[in-house]
């Protein structure tokens, strides 16, 4: 990766490396890698020093889009152990021409608060009470509780946190309900498992922009997974795909039409085919879900049904119309079958006001370039593909960051990391955003991993390169239970 350039203005360095719930400035770094040709703006980085940590880390990210204004969320210095010294966001208000950027308070003592790490950052807005919600979780000595930060000052200066709910939780996720002509308008939901109770899926909600939540409730007959990523149909039904982990690994859904009041029993997405990626990287088949103006549900997760021998995976697509009915997994074509590549850690959005055959997909990935690599030669890149006619044709693939050595990223207790899950989010009219850890080599003990989105965002065009219709190769090898934490 060639060397960042500094390019903007920033306020002074006692303000940069403070944890403040304020917005800091700007700190506007262009770099461009070796052989990508997108450029990049650093966004956010780690001022923390606390020894439990490997610093100058960003790791993560959720970012959400609603209007003009551009949220993103993630975790700042990774503990080895779990979690990292605190949540840091990164916000636009004018449609990613600038940033500004900060770090949550209350949770951990960085920002004065009472847990010893904090994880697992998600993004929501909830536009009837005029609120951003940053969900999270904190790591304390016998618990860890599922939180929720509100601002309601767009973005840029952020509360303490309101607890959602205690006790060994993990791999939450927040969203509301946008539609003002929805009968649940208003209403925001926060998924969850329950890791003491072997990882049973758990929601709640909350009608008063996340001062409050109600009881959890879980599906009709259970569920048993992570990583669910609630979406809302403009009806008001909530829509949830997960990784499950009862009975082979597959990705399920379910589903509320009353607010949340009840959720009903679970339905196959599809089995789960998958190739884990080489090097210990810590990197798993999570779902990532999006939801299109008509009410079609997409969800993306990393397969190599179509490799032969599952020798690596594509990501492919899955959509639904109805809660109870999946289409099979299209392979979305990023690389032919026959290339070396490995895809993992999809994030998809659909541009807000488009649907059905004018749906306008952005999906933002991470991959080797050779997937029979190890921990020293593995290089990590970032991509990026669009779809304009719903998924059924899409772009040429768009490197946006790399090469990377696993040995610039930090390690944890399941592997090198970069983050279980990343996000893209595209602004209504415009471009897409997606906020991304990339890393360049280490200066002695320290990391230079923060994190960056791609300069102006990426145009969602489209392109002419066919999805393929599902199938299973012959060879294909099922893929193994995920450790019961993924913090």
């Amino acid at each position: 990766m060639s060397a960042l350039r500094s390019v903007g203005r920033a306020r002074s360095a006692r303000l940069l490396a403070r944890a403040a719930p304020v917005a800091v400035g700007l700190v506007l770094v262009v770099g461009t890698t070796a052989s990508a040709a997108v450029s990049l703006t650093r966004v956010s980085v780690d001022p923390y020093t606390d020894a439990q940590a490997q610093h100058r880390t960003e790791v993560e990210p959720d970012t959400f889009a609603f209007g003009s204004t551009i949220v993103s969320a993630f975790q700042v210095g990774r503990v080895f152990g779990g979690g990292s010294s605190n949540i840091g966001w990164a916000t636009s208000r004018d449609g990613g021409a600038t940033w500004s950027h900060g770090y949550l308070p209350g949770i951990t003592g960085n920002g004065g608060g009472p847990f010893g790490q904090a994880s697992d950052a998600t993004v929501a807005y909830d536009a009837k009470h005029k609120v951003w919600l940053i969900s999270s979780l904190g790591l304390g000595a016998s618990s860890v509780d599922v939180l929720v930060s509100r601002s309601t000052k767009g973005g840029v200066a952020w509360g303490k946190p309101v607890t959602v709910a205690t006790g060994s939780n993990d791999k939450n996720w927040t969203v509301c309900d946008n539609t003002p002509s929805s009968p649940h308008y208003g209403n925001c939901y926060t998924e969850y498992d329950v890791t003491s109770a072997g990882d049973s899926v758990m929601m709640r909600t909350s009608a008063d922009g996340g001062l409050t939540w109600g009881p959890a409730r879980a599906p009709s007959g259970g569920a048993i997974g992570l990583g669910g990523q609630p979406v809302v149909q403009p009806s008001g039904t909530v829509v949830v795909p997960y990784e499950s982990f009862a009975g082979s690994l597959a990705v399920r859904s379910f589903s509320s039409t009353n607010g949340g009041t009840s959720w009903g029993g679970t339905v196959l997405v599809n089995n789960i085919t998958h190739h884990g990626a080489a090097g210990s990287l810590r990197e798993s088949p999570l779902p990532s879900a999006a939801v299109d103006g008509a009410g079609t549900v997409y969800v993306t997760w990393a397969d190599c049904r179509f490799r032969t021998g599952c020798s690596s995976n594509d990501i492919v697509l899955s959509k639904s119309t109805g809660p109870g009915s999946w289409s099979a997994p299209a392979r979305i074509p990023i690389d032919p079958v026959s290339s070396t590549v490995d895809h993992f850690a999809p994030g998809v959005a659909v541009a807000p006001g488009t649907s059905g055959a004018s749906a306008r997909i952005g999906l933002t990935y991470y991959y080797y370039p050779n997937a029979s690599c190890n921990s020293s030669t593995c290089k990590l890149d970032a991509g990026f593909v669009s779809s304009a006619n719903g998924g059924s044709t899409w772009s040429a693939p768009a490197q946006i960051a790399g090469p990377m050595s696993l040995s610039w990223l930090p390690s944890t207790s399941e592997g090198i990391m970069f983050g279980d899950y990343i996000a893209t989010a595209i602004v209504a009219g415009g471009n897409a955003y997606p906020v991304i850890p990339v890393s360049r080599a280490n200066a002695g003990s320290a990391f230079h991993q923060a994190m960056y989105v791609p300069a102006g965002g990426l145009a969602v065009t489209g392109g002419t390169r066919a999805a393929s219709a599902a199938h299973s190769h012959p060879g294909t090898q099922p893929a193994p239970r995920l450790p019961v934490t993924a913090r």
